[in-house]
């Protein structure tokens, strides 16, 4: 009885999971990680400071 008990809360979470990924439109993660992942990159390359030359 105790495994029941102990897994019926990520049962649940499974079961809501896939009902709401099947009857909505939810977006995908990885997609809009991706993009802000390459937006982030950009961003930094756009307003990088200039490295310092020990040469001079």
């Amino acid at each position: 009885m105790g495994i029941i008990k102990s897994s019926f809360s990520f049962i649940m979470g499974t079961v809501a999971g896939v009902y709401i990924a099947q009857n909505y439109a939810v977006p995908n993660i990885r997609k809009l990680a991706d993009t802000a992942v390459f937006i982030a990159k950009q961003y930094e390359e756009k307003y990088r400071k200039p490295k310092k030359r020990d040469d001079e």
